[in-house]
């Protein structure tokens, strides 16, 4: 049986968000929740290991966004033993998802919010574990470390698998999504909203290129084994992200929607200009599945912006 199995939740399309699991013994553990509407998919890949519910230990998110976190309830109410392993600032969220809901409801609405996640209820408080930075958690015969890793959210950890030598990064350590690798590596930063921040970005990249992994498990999309080349890259073009910020940040007197369509369009121009140096065509196809990012990445960037205006007018 395999020790690690990558599970495709089917988020938005194929091969964009994934879940792990990972067997020890007559033990698993999933690392990434995803949505409630993954669920299924999740307790398949379980299935096919030969494996029941109630023989899941822990659950690991690591972080609170929807695409990794969402399904948690859900997931937790099918695994009546297994135990929610978080960051201590995003198991409040896990514990009471209200004002997480509240907000992406807003932002979403209604229908798009449930088509997407589908119901996010609380996790009880007894069934979730704060996991500090260095904690280490003994899981069969591996041991697991946690480290909290800042940058793309401050309530985000990656986890050290001394089985594989590979680590679980979450969005700690780039996108690559698969049908972009066919011209060799093509890895980029999440700069998503609301705590993008480039130093503590790069500072986390080096601490997971310090161990020397063997591995890279990523949420978006899959195992990576290029860990040198895929730290190099995401730090400059986490430094055109830096300069960028600096830029924004300079448009004082702009308006909201102005920052936000100019760092849009610039964001655009650079993502035109790797896929290029990539050699990677510009199809609809490759358009459609890195919108959703640059539009994120642009409206976190303009938040980090508007967060220094604020602190400085004030």
């Amino acid at each position: 049986m395999q020790s690690i199995t990558t599970i495709d939740c089917g988020y938005i399309e194929p091969q964009f968000a994934c879940a792990y699991l990972m067997r020890e013994g007559d033990e698993a553990l999933f690392v990434e929740n995803n949505t409630a509407h993954a669920v299924p998919q999740l307790l398949a890949a379980l299935a096919q290991q030969g494996l029941r519910p109630e023989q899941v230990r822990y659950l690991i998110i690591t972080h609170v966004h929807l695409d990794h976190a969402a399904g948690s309830s859900a997931l937790m109410r099918a695994c009546p033993n297994a135990t929610l392993l978080a960051h201590p600032r995003a198991a409040k969220h896990v514990i009471d998802p209200s004002k997480l809901v509240a907000s992406a409801r807003l932002v979403y609405g209604e229908e798009q919010f449930e088509k997407l996640y589908g119901s996010v209820e609380p996790v009880p408080r007894e069934r979730v574990r704060e996991m500090a930075d260095e904690e280490e958690l003994a899981f069969g015969s591996r041991t697991l470390r946690f480290l909290h890793t800042r940058g793309h959210a401050n309530h985000h950890f990656c986890i050290w698998d001394s089985a594989t030598q590979g680590v679980f990064t979450g969005d700690s350590f780039g996108l690559a999504y698969p049908k972009l690798q066919s011209k060799g590596l093509f890895i980029f930063p999440s700069t998503s909203p609301t705590d993008f921040d480039p130093q503590a970005a790069r500072a986390s990249i080096d601490r997971i290129s310090a161990l020397n992994p063997r591995v890279a498990y990523l949420t978006h999309f899959g195992p990576i084994t290029e860990i040198k080349k895929a730290a190099e890259n995401l730090k400059k073009q986490l430094d055109q992200s830096e300069a960028l910020l600096n830029e924004i940040t300079a448009m004082k007197d702009a308006s909201e929607s102005e920052r936000q369509d100019h760092c849009l369009s610039r964001l655009r121009a650079i993502f035109s200009k790797l896929l290029q140096d990539a050699q990677i065509t510009e199809t609809n196809d490759v358009t459609k599945t890195l919108d959703l990012d640059i539009r994120l990445n642009a409206q976190g960037i303009v938040y980090a912006a508007n967060k220094i205006l604020q602190g400085k007018s004030t």
